[in-house]
């Protein structure tokens, strides 16, 4: 009766909070046909990114699908990702889904007899990074085309069943949306492969289907397991009665519930995620994911002799003040209160009436503490040997130390198919019983990550396991006693980048569950390092790696950290790491930390920090000590047990000290124009009750700011782009043509002040007007979400950091150059590099090498399409090659070869007593000298100078 009253107070509640809409199906599909054209249609089309990787710590697995008669061939579907396709066991994989138009997969299922892939786009996963993708995707040419099967307002499928004997019948379990209710949830099946879909089930709008299975040599029989959920973005309730076993005897059309009073399997409101594992007919395994609180054994009952937390919540002051000193201190201690709450102090702040003895359990709260310390009953496995007519839970014990309290992020359970009581499941870490699931023991190794989203268990070869985890793919053939790594895709989640200017600069980066990494941005992504035994980029912490700062006068002084505010000065050079977080006083509420806190280094001085909780916090002194410079810049925050009501972006402008911005996650943006002395509110007249993503001082003029709103925690997917020029005192929509999708960054460029970058759930755009038409800026670039971006002023680069294919950089030199007068011109050439001479070029020194060859990027930019003649010259007006091409709108990109052409030589020849060496290619390179690139339209024309030295 409790379980209920909370539910339905939290579902209540939630439900009553929800103000903002789900983006619409036919917004969504609108969106990507308009995304489709502003690619074709960009100025900046031509630009190219490159992924500089890095790699080896890979990214989230989702999903496995392995040739039954091959196994050294199989698929890799990342979260936000994309597919990856292997035939030679993972020692190389080959992106088949980058020209599809999302990154993100729930599932994959594959047709091996004709190569038919299906694709359910949309994480499976319900965590805080689980974005949703587009519905049904289906290839019939091994990924080289997509087509799109439905289900647009699915937002993320749960599990793609095939059936083996009919390719044309295929089973789908639909999740749902993961922040908002819809209909479009539950099984549905399709008989004419994707033309037509009927709904088999259906139970409410909350409840979805996570996993489905089959009877192996028997696809009539099946089963599924709902999920009923609620997450908002200050609470998650993961569970519910809806929650439960389903199957079918006639291949999905019918079902039943399995999962009933008096089955043995629970039935109550504690029923979370379940995975299903099918060894036959008869035996059934379930992973059930129960949110019901445990009792305390023995065992962990507190110690009368120690303090606890709670301890304080009703003593009076006279019994506080009869506490051993000894005692006290010990609990101070150990809890981690700062060292001026030590027995004798705490002791006179309570007998001077300054602090109650409840201070201290107050002390100790946070706005996550339920997440990690709720004491839940977690994994429990079942098995059927009746075909789900009656199950019995196996594990005696609790299985501890494996889901925790992050049962909705994991669910994975498989059944040797060989073995009927060998079984895996996945959490942290992942688990081998060969009875059944009464006992458990552990197959993760060092070079294995500890979350588990996948494994593939081989029917012909016992001990053969493929693994998909946070951290890629693993591959053992001893059962897990010795692990392969097999992370060579760039797939790298991140959730924040930066860089400094070290020559070659760094680029450092926070990931999703993997840390924080540092490399040189120009680092060779190749197996090399095998053999050096030293990888480019380098840890410097784990968790999930936040956000970095690196003071610009020592690169060796770096500010990161991992979740919930937990931040470090972190001394490269000489190995020492200091814990930097503010610590709220004694009798003040806890600090709430987002996610992902923000953190920023002054421009005006490398030693001041900022530091957002809900409230603003500057350190003086590199953040060994901490002022709090403003009250609660948030809404209050929520009831629920995902930290909220805090603050999500902080920027100072650089050109004016103390003048500094702060976004929060509830909405709210603040501005101080004396260093925290006084706020001003300025987000009143903007959308209510957005994540505010980012807010940037302008560099270029002190009463701009920038802002982007993120809705993906209503489900709204709508872009919010603003631009102020009067410190937010009024507001001006930027968003214009910019395809819907849910903002993560704007940021200018620091040359060209018209020119702004800003980067979405699955797109690059650049505009040349501050935002008043937005060009795509996706050469090389899949459909992924871009979570930020910095630019390197002195290379002229800008970095774009992914969640799911690790980072990009594009030469943007041209770019900046594109002002206002430029882009007014018919045709004009860009300044062009100087080129280094070589003998070399063209020449090999070995058979087994290739001879290096020069190249020149001719960069210009053109009004219109048309026909152009460029033209190269020696600077006495010899020419010496030639060509004539269409050039498209905007900026194009020639590729010269640095070589004579036949004419040219003999035209240069006549006028130049130089000798001449052809390469061993067959080719005459230019000598050193300067020349000249001329370009011509009907009615224009535009030239540069370059030179060899």
């Amino acid at each position: 009766m409790k379980s209920l009253l909370i539910f339905l107070l939290s579902f209540f509640f939630c439900s009553a909070m929800a103000q903002v809409p789900a983006t619409s199906a036919e917004l969504i599909i609108e969106s990507i046909e308009n995304r489709q054209i502003l690619q074709k249609e960009s100025l900046v089309k031509n630009l190219p990114l490159k992924n500089i990787g890095p790699t080896v710590m890979s990214g989230r697995v989702v999903d496995l699908d392995v040739n039954p008669k091959n196994s050294i061939e199989f698929y890799v579907a990342y979260a936000s990702g994309g597919l990856w396709y292997t035939n030679n066991n993972g020692t190389s994989f080959t992106p088949v889904m980058d020209n599809a138009e999302t990154q993100n997969l729930g599932d994959i299922a594959v047709d091996w007899k004709t190569g038919t892939i299906w694709a359910g786009t949309g994480e499976n996963n319900s965590s805080r990074s689980s974005y949703a993708g587009i519905g049904i995707l289906k290839s019939t040419d091994k990924g080289k085309t997509w087509h799109h099967m439905g289900f647009s307002d699915a937002h993320h499928i749960g599990r793609i069943l095939l059936n083996p004997e009919n390719p044309n019948e295929v089973t789908v379990g639909v999740l749902g949306h993961l922040y908002s209710p819809n209909k479009e949830r539950g099984v549905y099946k399709t008989k004419d492969a994707g033309k037509t879909w009927s709904q088999t089930l259906y139970l409410n709008d909350q409840t979805g289907i996570i996993d489905l299975e089959q009877v192996p040599g028997n696809s009539n029989v099946l089963y599924a397991a709902a999920w009923e959920k609620d997450r908002k973005a200050w609470d998650f309730l993961g569970n519910g009665s809806n929650s439960g076993i389903y199957k079918s005897t006639d291949a999905g059309d019918t079902w039943q519930k399995i999962s009933v009073e008096g089955s043995g399997f629970p039935t109550d409101m504690n029923v979370g995620r379940i995975g299903l594992a099918v060894f036959d007919q008869n035996t059934i395994y379930a992973l059930l994911d129960n949110q019901g609180h445990r009792e305390k054994s023995d065992s962990e009952k507190p110690d009368a002799d120690k303090l606890t937390a709670t301890d304080f919540k009703g003593m009076s002051k006279e019994a506080f003040l009869e506490l051993g000193d000894k005692k006290l201190n010990a609990f101070l201690k150990a809890n981690g209160f700062q060292e001026k709450y030590r027995a004798e102090n705490v002791k006179q702040l309570v007998r001077s009436g300054v602090a109650q003895p409840k201070d201290l359990t107050k002390y100790l709260e946070n706005a996550n503490a339920m997440m990690f310390d709720t004491p839940v009953i977690g994994a429990e496995v079942y098995r059927s040997d009746d075909g789900g007519r009656s199950w019995k839970k196996q594990n005696e014990d609790y299985i501890d130390d494996f889901y925790y309290s992050y049962g909705y992020y994991f669910g994975e359970i498989r059944v040797d198919p060989n073995d009927l009581n060998k079984i895996y499941i996945g959490g942290v870490p992942l688990l081998k019983s060969s009875d059944g699931g009464k006992t458990f023991s552990s197959i993760s190794k060092e070079n294995v990550h500890a979350d588990h989203q996948a494994l593939w268990v081989d029917p012909k070869q016992p001990g053969h396991l493929i693994n998909g985890n946070d951290g890629g793919v693993n591959i053992t053939y001893d059962d897990g006693e010795n692990w392969i790594k097999n992370n060579s895709a760039s797939v790298g989640q991140f959730y924040a980048i930066n860089v400094d200017n070290q020559e070659p600069y760094y680029v450092y980066g926070g990931l999703q569950d993997n840390g924080v990494w540092a490399g040189p941005h120009n680092a060779k992504e190749d197996t090399g390092w095998h053999q050096s035994g030293r990888y480019a980029w380098q840890s410097l912490m784990g968790g999930d790696g936040m956000q970095i700062e690196i003071d610009k006068r020592n690169s060796d002084i770096v500010y990161t950290g991992y979740q919930f505010g937990n931040y470090y000065r972190i001394d490269r050079k000489n190995d020492k790491r200091t814990y930097i977080q503010p610590k709220h006083e004694l009798g003040e509420s806890p600090y709430r930390f987002n996610w992902q806190t923000p953190i920023q280094l002054s421009a005006h001085n490398q030693d001041i920090l900022y530091l957002g909780s809900n409230k603003l916090h500057r350190s003086l002194d590199q953040g060994d000590n901490w002022e709090t410079i403003s009250g609660d810049l948030t809404q209050g925050g929520k009831k629920g047990n995902v930290a909220y009501g805090t603050l999500t972006t902080i920027s100072e402008s650089p050109l004016q000290f103390g003048l500094i911005y702060t976004g929060s996650d509830d909405g709210l943006i603040h501005v101080s124009k004396n260093g925290g002395g006084d706020w001003l509110q300025i987000s009143d007249k903007l959308t209510k009750d957005l994540w505010v993503s980012r807010v940037i001082a302008s560099q270029h003029q002190k009463d701009r700011v920038y802002v982007a709103l993120n809705g993906y925690r209503w489900d709204d997917f709508t872009a919010y782009l603003y631009k102020s020029d009067d410190y937010g005192a009024t507001w001006e929509d930027i968003s214009s043509n910019i395809p819907d999708a849910p903002m993560n960054v704007i940021i200018e460029d620091p040359i060209n002040d018209s020119i702004v970058y800003a980067g979405s759930d699955n797109g690059l755009y650049i505009s040349f007007d501050q935002g008043n038409r937005w060009e795509a800026l996706q050469k090389g670039l899949p459909p992924v979400a871009i979570h930020d971006l910095v630019i390197q002023p002195k290379a002229k680069h800008l970095l774009v950091g992914t969640h799911g294919r690790s980072i990009y950089l594009a030469d943007i030199g041209h770019i900046q150059q594109m002002t206002p007068e430029v882009l007014s011109k018919d045709l004009f050439v860009f300044d062009l590099d100087t080129i280094s001479h070589s003998s070399d070029w063209g020449n090999s020194p070995s058979p087994w090498s290739r001879a290096s060859t020069p190249g020149l990027d001719i960069a210009f930019y053109s009004k219109s399409e048309g026909t152009v003649k460029a033209e190269i010259q020696t600077l006495k007006s010899v020419s010496i090659s030639s060509t004539e091409f269409i050039a498209d709108k905007g900026l194009n990109i020639l590729s010269f070869d640095v070589a004579f052409t036949e004419e040219g030589k003999k035209a240069f020849l006549k006028k130049n007593k130089t000798k001449l060496t052809e390469a061993k290619n067959g080719k005459t390179y230019l000598p050193k000298g300067s020349y000249k690139v001329i370009l011509k339209k009907i009615a224009s024309d535009s030239e540069q100078v370059f030179q060899i030295k």
